[in-house]
């Protein structure tokens, strides 16, 4: 099991950097390999489920996922969304926070607990480095797109 913080202050208001990190489909744009399903009615609320296909042919697995809080930022209050990874080969948890930073920016936390099934823990400092990676890059590529 793996523990992770991701920090950005992108110059975007709450409002924005909200929408663009929790539109799960364009998730999908930015992380290679992956498609983006969500199971449930828009629009995104606590209840709501949604699926990443991540992989090629055989090695590819789901990564379902369901808000279990959903927060949207509202008159300058931060905003907070946890997503419960319910997969066989995934499990864990993210929480995408976004609350006032300096000089008008953004603050952006991303923290995630990740646990792969099957993996002893003799592989968690590469599963941590790997993980802040594919995820920062991610976040980074979320911010940057409108």
């Amino acid at each position: 099991m793996v523990d992770f913080l991701l920090q950005r202050t992108p110059p975007l208001s709450l409002d924005e950097a909200w929408r663009r990190l929790t539109q799960w489909p364009r998730h999908a744009d930015v992380v290679p390999l992956t498609r983006i399903t969500v199971v449930t009615p828009a629009p995104t609320r606590e209840g709501t489920r949604f699926v990443a296909r991540s992989g090629v042919g055989p090695l590819a697995f789901d990564d379902p996922m369901e808000v279990t809080v959903w927060r949207p930022p509202t008159d300058g209050e931060a905003g907070l969304c946890r997503l419960e990874k319910q997969g066989r080969v995934v499990r864990g948890w993210a929480e995408i926070e976004v609350r006032p930073g300096p000089g008008g920016r953004t603050r952006v936390l991303w923290r995630e607990e990740l646990r792969v099934r099957c993996l002893p823990a003799l592989f968690d400092p590469l599963l941590e480095r790997t993980a802040r990676s594919v995820f920062g890059r991610a976040v980074n590529r979320l911010l940057r797109r409108p």
